[in-house]
């Protein structure tokens, strides 16, 4: 039973060490692993549970941890970013690009241009739900952080 767990401590762990070697302030750095780790759970729920590939996965779990740190730097007074890039890496895709890599080393093209697409596609899956956050949280900010009869600062 326990072991079910632990790939979710590892990323809680692995996203608090990003934070400190980023050298994010010191009270950020447990947030910033319980971000990563809600990302590895919302990522393995819908690789798990649905029928959805490694993308849309990963772009869900990316728009996932975009909100949570949107919400973490409003609650911590931080920019987002000091939370956002310690709880994007339990996403990275390293394992494929370490294959692709390999099997580029040893001549095997096939092998590598799959891990490649593979590790490109998941980049940009990352890369859009972390945008899409950002664009929307832009767009719905005014409505929900001032009020309708002063004007925004």
């Amino acid at each position: 039973m326990f072991e079910q767990f632990i790939p979710f401590l590892a990323s809680f762990f692995a996203t608090m060490g990003f934070a400190i070697l980023y050298n994010a302030p010191a009270r950020t750095i447990i947030p910033s692993g319980i971000a990563g780790m809600t990302g590895w759970f919302i990522f393995d729920y819908f690789l798990t549970f649905s029928e959805l590939g490694n993308f849309f996965a990963s772009g869900i779990a990316s728009f996932g941890v975009a909100i949570i740190c949107q919400l973490l730097a409003r609650q911590f007074r931080m920019p987002v970013i000091v939370f956002s890039i310690p709880g994007i890496i339990p996403l990275v895709p390293g394992g494929a690009a370490y294959t692709m890599m390999r099997a580029l080393v040893e001549g095997n093209g096939e092998m590598a241009l799959h891990f490649g697409t593979q590790t490109f596609l998941v980049s940009g899956a990352i890369a859009l739900g972390l945008s899409l956050n950002s664009a929307l949280f832009q767009i719905i900010q005014p409505y929900f952080f001032y009020p309708r009869n002063n004007k925004r600062p």
